[in-house]
């Protein structure tokens, strides 16, 4: 309990652990090496996912590199940044590419794995114009295009953390609990497909 006390002269400031998420820009190496198992998708896995797209396909970590060279790093990072080590070896148990379309979205939903993980590969849009070019529908939420996690503060409040996606996001990674809510809006006026790679990390 000591490490989350902050000691004054008077004053013993209280900070509580709070759970987060890590994100990191992955280098060439790894983008490639995520292209290439997108090269070699599997069978579609749309059944068993909560997306409300056209195209979703099982990916194989070709021989475990992704799993040793990046998610490895982050499951001890993550580890050490907010004292949380559950039990057993982590294995990548599930590993998937979205291909999304426009008008499509993922519903606010969680993940199986003790840990999940979501890369953008391609992102064709830009924020500012999904929600505030010559005929975007004003609102008080501008989340067209968005990925956001949804979470409860120390309050019991209901918040939410949006990323506003751009091709400039490309080669972002999240790393996140499986059971933090999260998810992706559509986009509109766009022929291109948004491309996305997500995953889960269990404990054996």
């Amino acid at each position: 309990m000591d490490e989350y006390l902050e000691r004054t002269k008077h004053i013993t400031v209280v900070k509580p652990l709070v759970m987060g998420w890590l994100q990191e820009s992955l280098s060439e190496e790894s983008m490639n090496h995520l292209w290439k198992c997108i090269e070699n998708q599997q069978n579609e896995c749309n059944e068993v996912l909560a997306g409300n797209i056209t195209e979703s396909k099982n990916l194989i970590d070709i021989d475990d590199w992704f799993g040793q060279n990046i998610l490895a790093e982050l499951f001890d990072k993550y580890s050490h940044s907010f004292n949380f080590y559950p039990r057993g070896t982590p294995i990548l148990s599930s590993f998937w590419v979205n291909y999304q379309k426009e008008n499509e979205f993922n519903p606010q939903h969680q993940h199986s794995g003790v840990y999940s993980f979501v890369v953008w590969m391609k992102i064709p849009t830009k924020w500012v114009d999904q929600n505030f070019s010559k005929g975007a529908k004003s609102s008080t939420k501008p989340v067209k295009s968005s990925f956001t996690f949804t979470y409860t503060n120390i309050l019991g409040e209901i918040v939410t953390y949006e990323y506003r996606l751009n091709p400039e996001d490309e080669g972002t990674i999240l790393f996140f609990p499986g059971k933090l809510n999260h998810q992706v809006y559509p986009f509109y006026n766009s022929d291109e497909v948004r491309i996305s790679i997500s995953g889960n990390i269990d404990m054996i």
